[in-house]
């Protein structure tokens, strides 16, 4: 017998309401409301579902009857995103949601209007008129901001965006403000820092928003209901459901407030950094809820990765050129080899990306030994050196940090003297101080990676 509190059944519909039953797609099921204030219990099975499940089954079924996504999952990401908002103060972050599709007429405005009646405190804002007018929006406390026409309102080619942007950014993270000019009672101004954290949603028409702003968001691609699969949004017809929803929806998760507060729940391998911070708001509130949700939103976030990582791939023109250069060193440069002179590294550069770093670059010519310095010292502070045989070039142990930090490579700690790095399967153990000036002399040419062990999917202990 399940530890927690029963859903209650919904107020009755009004008179003339279609109810929350039959073709609504949740057959008939009690709306989740625990009404006595009750929390989810310590120690709970998250195998089971809460009433904090229930409800988000039903919203989800609510959402299917609407909106037409892409893939399934999507449902699955705008019932945790709504639910999310309403805990946002707990979950300390909140990723910003981009409602994509690539023409109109794909349901984004549709798809607002249902995360509206489902999500905290929400305003509708088809346009904003500057970046002071959203702070206010949001200086009594979080608000869900739906901005629609994102492509309109929010392209990063606009300088009038910039500080909108600025804005969004910022306040995907609990403590952020901004200092806002207002008025004084003389006539005059003066500036008060003014709250920005708040969850935002943005829709459009393959909207251009800068990398910062995606690297902070989940994106829901929409297309056109060309099959008819999923039925009008009549409002006169639907409205009072809809609203009983999202009571139903806020009331469980004030119940279980402490409960998403007090998760640290764990995520997928490789869900780190920023990543990490959009996911586990959403992961915390399906941990809660029990049943099917937990594995749900971890395939969601691996999703996301794979997403993330193709993108990656595909746009190195749009990634810093310190990055791409780190990621292309790491490509060309042999695990093996401790030195490699600055000719040859220039040479390899050139072949693994001819259009970047080779004669077909837009620099018209092939990366020069000057450019490349300027580069690494930016990117990873290394500097070029001599090897034993009086080689100018780079020591492979100088770039290992910097790959590192950015996820390029991992490495690890051994025992005090050892530095481990790991490539996929392969992790190579260097020990102690090199006399030929190397920092490890496992990365040295004369010592020749003699005393370092080769542990090759081993254990380092």
């Amino acid at each position: 017998m399940s530890a927690f509190p029963k859903p209650l059944q919904a107020a009755p519909a009004a008179s003339g309401s279609s109810g929350l039953s039959g073709s609504s797609g949740l057959n008939g099921a009690p709306l989740g409301v625990v009404s006595d204030g009750s929390t989810v219990p310590d120690g709970f099975d998250g195998s089971k579902e809460t009433p904090l499940g229930v409800v988000l089954d039903q919203v989800r079924a609510w959402l299917e009857r609407f909106i037409a996504t892409t893939e399934d999952l999507d449902l699955d990401l705008l019932t945790l995103w709504a639910a999310h908002t309403h805990v946002c103060t707990e979950t300390r972050t909140t990723p910003r949601l981009i409602l994509d599709s690539t023409l109109p007429g794909s349901g984004k405005t549709t798809t607002l209007e249902h995360l509206q009646r489902l999500s905290h405190n929400p305003v509708m804002a088809a346009s904003l008129s500057s970046a002071a007018l959203l702070a206010r929006l949001l200086a009594k406390g979080p608000r869900t901001v739906m901005i629609d026409e994102a492509d309109r309102n929010l392209d990063e080619r606009d300088p009038d965006s910039k500080e909108l942007l600025a804005i969004i950014n910022s306040g995907y993270k609990a403590g952020a403000t901004r200092p806002v000019l207002a008025p004084v009672k003389d006539g005059g101004w003066e500036a008060e820092e003014m709250p920005t954290f708040g969850p935002v949603v943005m829709a459009g028409n393959a909207p251009n928003l800068p990398g910062d702003t995606r690297s902070r968001a989940i994106r829901v691609l929409l297309m056109p209901d060309i099959d008819g699969t999923v039925e009008d949004s009549d409002w006169e017809d639907i409205e009072d459901d809809a609203d009983r929803l999202g009571v139903a929806l806020a009331e469980n998760l004030d119940a279980a407030r402490e409960q998403i507060k007090a998760s640290r729940p764990d995520l997928p391998e490789g869900c780190r950094a920023r990543m990490r911070e959009k996911w586990r708001p959403l992961v915390r509130v399906a941990d809660v809820a029990g049943g099917d949700w937990p594995e749900t939103v971890r395939k969601l976030i691996i999703r996301d990765m794979a997403e993330a990582k193709a993108e990656a791939a595909d746009g190195v023109a749009k990634r810093p050129p310190a990055y791409v250069l780190l990621e292309d060193l790491h490509d060309v440069w042999g695990e093996s080899e401790a030195f490699l002179p600055t000719s040859e590294i220039l040479e390899r550069l050139a072949n693994r990306r001819p259009d970047y770093w080779g004669e077909a670059s837009p620099y018209g010519k092939r990366i020069t030994a000057q450019r490349f310095s300027r580069m690494v010292t930016q990117a990873a502070k290394a500097k070029a050196s001599k090897n034993s045989q009086d080689r100018r070039g780079y020591f492979r142990s100088a770039f290992t940090e910097a790959w590192r930090r950015t996820g390029i490579s991992t490495v690890t700690r051994g025992t005090p003297n050892q530095t481990v790095e790991t490539v996929g399967n392969r992790r190579t153990v260097g020990n102690g101080s090199c006399p030929h000036g190397a920092p490890e002399p496992d990365m040295c040419a004369e010592c020749g990676g003699q005393t370092g062990l080769d542990l090759a999917g081993g254990d380092l202990s």
